[in-house]
């Protein structure tokens, strides 16, 4: 039962990392000349006053929905593996892990979300750059986080506490 419980509590930790980056690392889209741009800010190096000019990334609503719906993504997840962290040492015999498996399946609801909407607005977020270009290593985490989180979910909703 602990290894159990050990490879559960891995499996979430993995995917609250892939979470973290998926949100704050800065490849959602990559132009052809290789530039990425994140979710927060699209920062580019100015050579003739060696400064960094940096700006928000986008004032589209669509665009502020993803940014909510990771964060709430993030909301999610630690608070479902705070909650199971709680429930572990405080639940009877043979409880069930519902309130953490429901949080940990909103998470990936938020994700798979968040993507679907990037995916499908990507264009009109960067109007004033080049055209083309392809979606980089976070939106890929974004999707892989997908999947994994409504695991995760279904496991806990079925997985019950032992002595």
């Amino acid at each position: 039962m602990s290894l159990l419980l050990f490879g559960v509590t891995a499996f979430h930790i993995i995917i609250l990392i892939i979470l973290f980056v998926a949100t704050l690392d800065k490849s959602w889209w990559v132009f052809p000349d290789e530039e990425t741009v994140n979710l927060w800010y699209d920062c580019l190096y100015n050579n003739n006053t060696e400064a960094w000019l940096c700006s928000s990334v986008s004032d589209n609503e669509w665009f502020h929905a993803v940014q909510a719906l990771m964060v709430l993504a993030i909301l999610f997840s630690s608070f479902s593996f705070i909650l199971f962290m709680c429930q572990l040492y405080t639940m009877e015999r043979g409880g069930l892990f519902y309130a953490t498996g429901i949080f940990q399946i909103f998470a990936s609801l938020a994700v798979f979300t968040g993507a679907v909407i990037y995916a499908s607005h990507v264009n009109e977020f960067h109007p004033t750059r080049k055209s083309g270009g392809y979606f980089g290593h976070c939106f890929v985490l974004a999707w892989v986080a997908f999947p994994l989180s409504l695991i995760s979910g279904i496991v806990y909703i079925h997985l019950r506490k032992r002595e």
